[in-house]
């Protein structure tokens, strides 16, 4: 047995990534909602974040299917919560850059349901 010690490689959360039809859509709206730059683009994959810190990604798939949540038919795939001040003039600018209020709103006063331009829920909440 040896009595060297090796350290553990350093690994660190990079990012999220979420399958969309058109990355580059995705990437845009999620870059102006969270001042979030372009950190690596491809036709087919996108990376946004600053250096040193977490981001999202997207990842263009063939067949993408939108989600339909609250009808599991097909399931939300993520989620996100993003956290904000004043939910109402949250929204409204979330809605300005493309997203769409969901039907369904179980907590309209602490949780705002929205849909991204690929169709995935995100929430906007004060308790963030």
């Amino acid at each position: 047995m040896s009595t060297e010690t090796t350290s553990a490689p350093a690994i660190r959360y990079a990012s999220v990534t979420f399958d969309c039809p058109d990355p580059a859509e995705l990437a845009r709206f999620y870059g102006e909602v969270l001042g979030l730059p372009v950190r690596f683009s491809s036709d087919d994959f996108i990376m946004l974040g600053k250096e040193g810190s977490t981001g999202l990604s997207f990842n263009r798939l063939a067949g993408y299917q939108r989600p339909t949540w609250p009808d599991p038919v097909q399931e939300k795939q993520a989620h996100l919560e993003l956290g904000v001040d004043d939910l109402d003039a949250a929204q409204a600018r979330l809605l300005a850059l493309g997203a769409v209020e969901a039907a369904t709103q179980p907590h309209p006063d602490l949780w705002r349901v929205l849909l991204d331009p690929a169709g995935h829920p995100f929430c906007i909440t004060t308790l963030g």
